[in-house]
């Protein structure tokens, strides 16, 4: 609270998902997590100063997060940096992406950000779930598992979270689009991530 008060950044860096897409081409912004990780934080911190930095690009995967990390992210100085590559780091494989995650939490170890990684939310490969898309997207998701556990990150497993819903419900209800979520879907991820600042 004031007089001794400051501004707190967090950067939410990753590819179309935290950007807002929902049903492509439709960005919606204020129903996306980072949105509604603001309003988690702004509830529960009325008297802080919190912005809330989208870096993310749709269509993007972790290595080409990775070559504008520091230039596009690190250089606001963020307290908070959230990454979410996995949906999308099927198309350059495992071995690729977990070269492009290890560059970008090593640069963020040299500066003040704490991370927090994210395992995929899902896409409609979930209901062939013997299919290579659902096993991909699952490898990916134990990768960012293990790296959260081996350097001592934040994780906000939405992949599991996705998981504990459809124990429950079609989880077809958390999508608005074959690889995007909707608003129920970016909740559960806002949830996952409040987690860490709540």
């Amino acid at each position: 609270p004031w007089p001794h008060n400051r501004t707190v950044n967090i950067a939410c860096h990753g590819h179309s998902v935290p950007a807002g897409y929902f049903a492509t081409p439709v960005v919606d912004t204020l129903n996306a997590y980072p949105q509604l990780l603001l309003t988690h934080l702004k509830n529960a911190y009325p008297n802080a100063v919190v912005n809330v930095i989208v870096t993310a690009i749709g269509g993007e995967h972790a290595e080409s997060g990775a070559a504008r990390f520091e230039r596009d992210t690190l250089v606001f100085k963020p307290d908070v940096v959230t990454i979410d590559y996995g949906l999308n780091d099927r198309h350059i494989g495992v071995a690729r992406a977990e070269k492009a995650w290890r560059s970008m939490i090593e640069s963020a170890a040299k500066s003040a950000a704490k991370l927090i990684l994210l395992t995929p939310t899902w896409d409609d490969s979930y209901r062939e779930r013997s299919q290579d898309g659902w096993r991909q997207l699952s490898r990916h998701a134990d990768l960012i598992r293990g790296l959260a556990e081996e350097y001592g990150l934040g994780l906000a497993d939405s992949h599991a979270a996705f998981e504990r819903f459809a124990q429950q419900a079609d989880a077809g209800r958390l999508l608005s689009w074959s690889n995007h979520p909707n608003r129920a879907g970016h909740e559960l991820v806002a949830g996952e991530l409040a987690r860490w600042f709540v």
